[in-house]
């Protein structure tokens, strides 16, 4: 079900409802649950079989890891239940790309492995089985540090241990495409909440520029960033094509930053906060910088979870190197089963490992205008470039791109390309800018950052998303 069904708005209705009805507080994460639950079974309700499992394999192994008197039993949990995570993860959404990578092309006969290598990617699996893993490090982390009683709460038992844990896996909001919520964060939220708590303001900003990012910017983008795609670029000059590519950058922004506003603006009328996920990344002046704005919960993760653990910065040049490339190469595997999903990841460690060498030159340490805005084109070039990967995944298309890209250097300019395009990153622009200079706006313009000037350009947002939206379009983060 997507967030822009209409079967969703009348899902939501109907939870809402019944979660803030009176005397309801000790059964709305038993309301949430369900609803969860149908929001994610709607079209294949089969997928409840491996999400169940994994909510299983989850709470089975953190109720281990909470209960076990010694270190070696505690890690041998935890072992257990980050490594069958990781497993039935590779199983489903890695399983064609380790067979044509180690043994050939998929077999088209229908025989058992025909039929086990033709599986669908479950949606959303790369999004709860981070949320498991969560679960169980956070409790060894909190047992392993002296702690009587992990910081995710006083369960009663193991079975109210497993609804807490199921609840935390499939909460609708980010069960699909997050943000990623560690669980030490989310399971001190779980409680009785209140109608009159909700927070208003703050959901239905969320919601709306959300819904505007995604139904307005993006879905209308996608109608034009698909002529990315050959053979469909073969007929555009040079300078076209470099206005799709901006495009397309700006549409995947809007797309999952859409998204990531949805999900959280959702929670907060549930009573839930769920961490920012998108902090206007295209503003960065460094890769660095980049990363701490983009997919924030994402980057966070794989920080707190990997890049530590490898020893992060602490062990010396060389292997700080080592570590950015790999944790990068891993995060760019943990959105696509592709080889080309990978390179994205080695591209953007590589600028981040360069970066980290040259970081006291002059170039990084200057707070020249002129240097300022050099390093904001070097990153967004280095970021737009990259985008080509995950628009266009097979490699020989890649090659397609860059050669027409090369040829068509001397067809002549359609002005009509960036005639449809403008208007889309006029509002991506402003919203960014906005930002930039929120302490100190331009004296002339300094009523755009007052709350009636914002009240109003969330109704006019609104009028936007009813009278402007575009083709609905799956979110492109739905396919990891």
């Amino acid at each position: 079900m997507l967030f822009t069904d209409r079967a969703f708005f009348a899902l939501l209705l109907c939870t809402f409802a019944a979660y803030y009805a009176r005397r309801s507080a000790n059964y709305q994460i038993a309301v949430l649950l369900v609803a969860s639950l149908f929001f994610y079974a709607w079209s294949q309700p089969w997928l409840l079989i491996l999400l169940g499992f994994s909510a299983v394999l989850s709470t089975v192994t953190s109720y281990g890891v909470e209960k076990a008197q010694t270190t070696s039993a505690r890690r041998a949990w935890a072992i257990a239940g980050v490594v069958i995570n990781l497993c039935v993860l590779a199983f489903f959404k890695y399983d064609r790309l380790f067979f044509t990578s180690l043994v050939g092309p998929l077999p088209s006969a229908n025989g058992f492995l025909a039929t086990v290598l033709a599986i669908p990617l479950p949606i959303g699996i790369s999004f709860y089985t981070f949320h498991g893993i969560s679960l169980v490090i956070d409790v060894f982390r909190a047992r392993d540090a002296g702690q009587a009683q992990s910081p995710l709460g006083q369960e009663r038992g193991f079975f109210d241990h497993a609804r807490r844990t199921f609840f935390y896996l499939t909460f609708f909001p980010q069960l699909i495409a997050g943000p990623i919520v560690k669980a030490k964060d989310f399971y001190p939220q779980m409680g009785g909440k209140a109608f009159a708590d909700i927070h208003w303001y703050s959901a239905a900003k969320a919601l709306i520029v959300g819904f505007f990012l995604k139904s307005v910017i993006a879905d209308n983008l996608a109608q034009q960033t698909f002529a990315l795609a050959p053979p469909y670029c073969y007929q555009l000059s040079s300078l076209n094509l470099l206005f799709l590519l901006v495009g397309y950058s700006l549409q995947i922004f809007s797309d999952f930053a859409g998204y990531s506003l949805i999900a959280i603006g959702l929670a907060r009328l549930f009573g839930y906060g769920l961490p920012d996920n998108f902090r206007f990344p295209y503003i960065a002046q460094t890769f660095s910088e980049f990363w701490t704005r983009w997919h924030m919960s994402l980057s966070a993760w794989l920080r707190d979870y990997v890049y530590y653990p490898l020893g992060g910065n602490r062990k010396g040049p060389n292997r700080t190197y080592i570590n950015l490339l790999l944790v990068m190469t891993l995060g760019g595997l943990w959105h696509g089963a592709g080889w080309s999903y990978a390179i994205w990841g080695l591209w953007h460690g590589t600028a981040l490992a360069v970066e980290r060498a040259f970081r006291n030159t002059r170039f990084y340490l200057s707070e020249a205008r002129t240097i300022k805005l050099l390093r904001w084109a070097l990153v967004f070039t280095v970021v737009t470039l990259g985008w080509i990967l995950f628009k266009l995944p097979d490699f020989h298309q890649v090659r397609e791109l860059a050669v027409t890209a090369w040829n068509n250097r001397h067809l002549r300019f359609a002005r009509g390309v960036p005639f449809l395009l403008l208007p889309y990153f006029v509002p991506v622009i402003l919203y960014h800018l906005l930002y930039q200079f929120r302490d100190q706006p331009p004296r002339r313009l300094a009523f755009l950052w007052n709350m009636r000037a914002e009240g109003i350009a969330l109704g006019l947002l609104l009028c936007a998303i009813v009278l402007q939206a575009g083709s609905p379009t799956p979110f492109i983060y739905f396919q990891f």
